[in-house]
């Protein structure tokens, strides 16, 4: 907690729902007005991907689960629960520097992510680039 930001109880609460009901697709993660604590600022049931891509703001950074479903090669479905660090080129600086430094408060929280993603723009977190991180490790 490098930034003293804490993480919210209804993060974790609504990360569980996403990794072990499988109750969303997607959660998407801000910070409150204060600027001292993450907490979750959308869920979705959406499995198009262009709709989370679309939650994600063009100039503010946000933190992502996705629960990221691919179809591995010699047949078999994957799921891996992807970590997003949203933190585009046109955010704020002071912004960018607060979100990378709660960052860990946050993952470390949420145990079971099997893929990590730093996106600047939107090629970085295109569905090619997250499938070909998650299927490495497939």
């Amino acid at each position: 907690m490098a930034s003293g930001v804490g993480v919210s109880e209804q993060c974790l609460i609504t990360y569980q729902e996403l990794k072990l009901k499988k109750s969303y697709k997607y959660i998407i993660f801000t910070l409150n007005k204060d600027n001292t604590e993450v907490i979750v600022e959308k869920t979705s049931t959406s499995q198009n991907y262009d709709d989370f891509i679309a939650d994600l703001p063009e100039a503010e950074c946000r933190y992502a689960v996705y629960d990221f479903e691919f179809e591995k090669e010699g047949g078999g479905r994957r799921n891996k629960i992807t970590f997003i660090a949203w933190a585009p080129d046109d955010a704020k600086i002071k912004q960018k520097m607060l979100f990378a430094s709660s960052k860990d408060a946050l993952r470390r929280s949420l145990v079971g992510i099997a893929v990590e993603i730093q996106g600047t723009d939107f090629s970085e977190v295109a569905h090619e680039s997250i499938l070909d991180k998650a299927s490495r490790g497939a």
